[in-house]
């Protein structure tokens, strides 16, 4: 019998493997710090469902692991490659299969980029709502398979409350289809429900059907600058206490800022030290909107309402607040998520943690969900970190999590387990529970060979 890769070739044709180094390390890994890095024995760009089950049957076979993979944005390790494993792209699938303008629906592969399914369902006043800020190259796979968020998730909630339906391919390469085409429909265990958000450890979602919702006609956009960031989480709480439901709700502290405005030659700290952006949308945003300039104005923000250009122009900053990797800094970005009421104490603390272990902190947050996104970083010497403060690091991300768990909140709001979360997971779900987890997983896939080291 000849090795993994000489019967992926064989199966599927030299044009859909390769074992190409470069290509390997480039596919081993995803976006999240990498704790255990290893090479996959290939990368597979599966281009349709056969050629799905086909590489999970030879992997099962040959004892080889599974992992699966759609643009790589993800930024939990959930798609880190494991030992002795082939890492499955489905980049390819990328077609739009039906698009249901009547019944609110489409049908797609795991490879449609949200951007692309957005643009297509525009055509007929309609929108994909889950949107990451990665949406541009993240895929609908990707998305279920951390039951990923989004800007709008206020509102209209994470990909899980937009999936009505999907094809699976089992650990045996067997496949299945679980929901339905209807936006009501409760016969028997909600298996969909299951697969989103299990980061491609029980199955390979191989295609989707999502509910798509109305485009709004109207959209307001509300720019609130405030001195100080606590203060800026309290205007989050004064919007929700009008009883306001804003499409958007997002929070920008200072450090945040200064980095936009050195990227993209923004003016945004010159505002103020912290930014709330609000958008509102629907046939009532213009009067909640009005509602909302008025509450926060009484807050103490200095509040501005955006012309179409600077609102998109603000929307976009935002998406791209996560900052990106330099070379004199080691950071992590994190993933909590309280509950609203807590956020104005839960960011004291973060403050408060970032001072006491001597490490840089900025915070971005989706507010109207209680998720934030506090990164902490240090500095490199050398091209080197040094071991004491690389302690540091650690201290104030573990006190983080230990905060936002002591609040009631979890240690990820969107971004998923993956690889780099497992360390505090069992802080937050006790033993019997992930017992109940590891049952289940052993039920889909007895061998273990569907991205293992992850989720659980």
């Amino acid at each position: 019998m000849g090795s993994i890769v000489d019967e992926l070739v064989t199966a599927l044709g030299e044009g859909q493997v390769s074992a190409e180094p470069e290509l390997l390390a480039r596919y081993a890994v995803d976006q999240a710090p990498v704790l255990d890095f290893q090479l996959p024995e290939a990368v597979v760009f599966a281009r349709d469902v056969d050629d799905v089950q086909a590489v999970v049957r030879l992997c099962a076979a040959g004892g080889v692991s599974v992992v699966a993979r759609g643009a790589g944005t993800g930024v939990s390790g959930g798609a880190h490659a494991s030992q002795n494993s082939v890492v499955l792209s489905l980049e390819l699938m990328n077609r739009i299969l039906d698009l249901n303008p009547d019944d609110e629906t489409a049908v797609v592969e795991p490879g449609v980029v949200n951007a692309a399914l957005n643009e297509a369902a525009a055509a007929y006043g309609l929108m994909y709502a889950p949107d990451p800020a990665s949406f541009r190259a993240s895929t609908i796979g990707g998305n279920v398979a951390t039951n990923a968020g989004g800007l709008r998730c206020a509102k209209y909630g994470v990909t899980r409350d937009s999936v009505l339906a999907l094809d699976v391919v089992l650990a045996d390469g067997s496949l299945i289809h679980t929901g339905h085409q209807t936006f009501k429909g409760v016969a028997g265990y909600d298996l969909t429900g299951l697969f989103v958000g299990s980061e491609g450890t029980l199955g390979i979602v191989v295609g989707a059907t999502v509910r798509l919702k109305y485009l709004p006609r109207d959209v307001h956009t509300i720019a609130a600058f405030y001195p100080d960031f606590r203060q800026a989480a309290a205007g989050v709480l004064a919007v929700g206490r009008a009883r306001v439901q804003p499409a958007i709700m997002e929070l920008l502290d200072g450090g945040t800022l200064a980095q936009l405005d050195a990227l993209h030659g923004s003016d945004l700290g010159a505002r103020g030290s912290s930014l709330l952006l609000i958008q509102t949308d629907g046939f009532g945003a213009e009067a909640e909107a009005a509602v909302v300039r008025s509450v926060l104005a009484a807050g103490g923000a200095v509040v501005s309402t955006e012309t179409t250009a600077e609102a998109e122009q603000l929307v976009e900053l935002r998406r791209n607040s996560r900052g990106v990797e330099v070379d004199d800094e080691y950071r992590v970005g994190e993933d909590v998520a309280v509950p609203r009421s807590r956020l104005v104490e839960y960011v004291a603390v973060l403050e408060e943690l970032a001072a006491a272990n001597g490490v840089n902190l900025k915070v971005v947050a989706h507010a109207g969900d209680g998720n934030l996104h506090p990164t902490f970083w240090i500095d490199r010497q050398d091209d080197a970190v040094d071991a004491d403060a690389m302690d540091r690091l650690n201290l104030a991300l573990d006190g983080s999590v230990a905060a936002a768990l002591a609040m009631g909140g979890t240690i990820t709001g969107e971004h998923g387990i993956g690889q780099y979360k497992l360390r505090w997971l069992g802080l937050e779900q006790p033993e019997p529970v992930r017992e109940l987890q590891r049952r289940i997983k052993e039920l889909f896939d007895p061998a273990g060979i569907l991205n293992p080291g992850k989720a659980i």
